[in-house]
């Protein structure tokens, strides 16, 4: 199995165009569809790379009697992407158009015009690129919706690009939550949606929408099992990963007014409270939480009084640190695991928020303040 990234309006039913009746065949993904279409676009993208060619490739042999000639390739490739804002601000992936010496962006009319990329976050994922709305053209922007309070079973409708195949759409449901995500190089994310709604590569950075019309998230990444009748191409295995559009907007407003962003940072290193580690502290081998190892100097954690593990213990031959505080709440928020806190700071804090957090210190529940600081670089 491999991970692939894939390079509010009121709901009323439609009116007939003699405006006498509604269109009693126009189902839910069909209104959605006719709703957005004209907010979500097509992006083109040309990347030089700089590369080795030569006829024998790099077969050794061949190349003591050959030089390989080096020269630069010009790579195309394919995204999606959506406007929200009619002055021409759209979203989509940063890997989409990280690289890219040329970007371009196709309307849902075809027209074609330049893009420029203002800045993009490749830890979430998100990029915002500027385009000039054509005279006389006024352009359609999405409504963002609330990812908060989605539930597992909801419909959910992608638009985009697959494979090339302009303005497709896809039905599906919010298959799971706060599902996180591997992507190598120590880039892990968390709190995305899982959809089960078929998206593919060209899919990236197009909108999942609600039934109701608005977006809530942005597709990126696909899990596949690499079999496709398309070549080499991966195509979707059924589970397709979102960024909730709850991130989108906490993340591309500073996108667009500072070109960066400020992560809210704790300052702890900690794991998952496991049974073994639970029942070491004398606790519930059930108990639940994320146990403190290591607390950053001049950290939020620290001035807030946090404690790490300091004592050395050895479990099935492999040694492990216990004794710290373990975080079991944060806000309103049951953290039940280490990716659980991960999600929580990144879809619901920002820096200088003070949050509240129970911990559990030496057995005994207690409550600790602490002020979200800019994590440092």
């Amino acid at each position: 199995i491999t991970l692939m990234l894939l390079c509010s309006v009121a709901t009323s039913p439609v009116v007939a165009q003699n405006g006498a009746s509604p269109n009693l065949r126009m189902t839910p993904a069909a209104r959605v569809f006719a709703e957005n279409r004209n907010a979500v676009v097509n992006i083109n993208t040309t990347t030089t790379v700089h590369q080795r060619v030569g006829s024998f490739g790099n077969d050794p042999f061949f190349r003591q009697f050959f030089q390989p000639m080096e020269r630069d390739v010009k790579r195309m490739s394919l995204g999606s992407g959506f406007i929200i804002h009619p002055d021409g601000y759209v979203v989509t992936n940063a890997h989409v158009v990280l690289g890219a010496d040329q970007v371009k962006v196709t309307l849902a009319d075809g027209t074609t015009l330049e893009a420029r990329v203002l800045s993009a976050d490749s830890e979430h994922d998100l990029a915002v690129l500027k385009i000039t709305p054509p005279k006389n053209h006024p352009l359609t922007a999405v409504h963002l919706g609330d990812s908060s309070d989605l539930m597992i079973g909801e419909p959910a409708i992608a638009i985009g690009n697959p494979l090339g195949y302009h303005n497709s759409v896809t039905a599906g449901i919010v298959s799971a939550l706060n599902r996180p995500l591997n992507l190598g190089h120590d880039h892990r994310m968390v709190g995305l949606i899982q959809t089960d709604a078929s998206i593919n590569p060209g899919n990236s950075g197009g909108p999942l929408l609600h039934h109701s019309g608005q977006v809530i998230g942005v597709n990126t990444a696909i899990q596949t099992n690499g079999n496709t009748a398309f070549g080499t191409t991966p195509t979707f295995g059924g589970i397709g990963y979102v960024v909730p559009a709850n991130i989108l907007q906490q993340v591309v407003p500073q996108l667009i007014e500072n070109g960066e962003i400020a992560y809210p940072w704790l300052g702890i290193s900690g794991a998952t409270l496991d049974n073994d580690l639970a029942q070491a502290m004398g606790l519930p081998a059930e108990q639940g939480g994320v146990l403190i190892f290591g607390v950053a100097e001049d950290s939020p954690a620290a001035d807030a009084g946090l404690r790490g593990s300091e004592e050395l213990i050895s479990i099935d031959g492999f040694n492990a640190f216990i004794g710290g505080d373990i975080i079991v709440q944060m806000n309103d928020e049951p953290i039940n695991d280490f990716d659980d806190l991960l999600a929580y700071i990144v879809r619901r804090t920002s820096v200088g928020q003070t949050a509240t957090l129970q911990i559990l210190r030496d057995g005994e529940l207690q409550t600790v303040e602490v002020t979200l600081q800019a994590r440092p670089e």
